[in-house]
């Protein structure tokens, strides 16, 4: 299965897609091959593009002022369809520099969508606007449920559904980027796992 049939499947389960409307995709996206620990975007830059994860795992994330990372979201071929996408929305559509990054946490493949290809699908063919309109909604909800969580939840209740969110990643990341998304120290973590696996 070739990349952009990995994607139109993708969008195929939100609304079929008719053959001109896979082939206007399949002219606006680019496929890269990204290194592990490359960025795809860095602070300050103005984030250009939707990208799609066929495979592998990227990472977003802040730097403190004392150089420590804050992880926002991962993104991989395995997990929930919303959490296939990473971007900073708020640069992309302000066309303002970043405050984050976007880095391969593994090697990873992806297609890009520049925002006048995604204006170009949403004006020219309305399924696409209602897909990633969905796609948006769905983050926006995941963002709301981790807001509250960060503010009311355990860490072992925040753990427990980062577990769930990302089922296959807790084997494919390190302790450090596990415990800097769910915002303690990797040793905290390790008493949490210790404490878990005793049940």
């Amino acid at each position: 299965m070739t990349s952009i049939d990995i994607l139109i499947t993708h969008f195929t389960n939100y609304i079929p897609l008719n053959n001109v409307e896979k082939t206007e995709l399949n002219n606006r996206v680019t496929e890269r091959r990204i290194k592990r620990r490359q960025f795809i975007l860095q602070e300050n830059d103005v984030c250009k593009h939707y990208t799609f994860v066929v495979s592998g795992c990227l990472k977003m994330y802040a730097v403190d002022k004392n150089g420590g990372e804050h992880n926002i979201q991962f993104a991989s071929e395995n997990d929930h369809p919303a959490d296939r996408w990473i971007t900073d929305i708020g640069s992309f559509h302000s066309a303002k520099g970043s405050l984050l990054y976007i880095e391969a946490v593994e090697p990873s493949v992806v297609l890009q969508l520049e925002k006048s290809d995604l204006i170009y699908l949403y004006h020219n063919h309305p399924k696409y606007d209602r897909i990633f309109r969905v796609i948006i909604e769905n983050k926006f909800v995941e963002l709301q449920t981790r807001v509250l969580q960060n503010i009311s939840s355990t860490a072992e209740e925040r753990y427990l559904t980062f577990m769930e969110q990302y089922p296959m990643l807790a084997n494919r990341l390190p302790n450090t980027q596990i415990a800097s998304y769910l915002g303690i120290t990797p040793e905290f973590l390790s008493k949490i796992r210790n404490l878990i696996s005793k049940r």
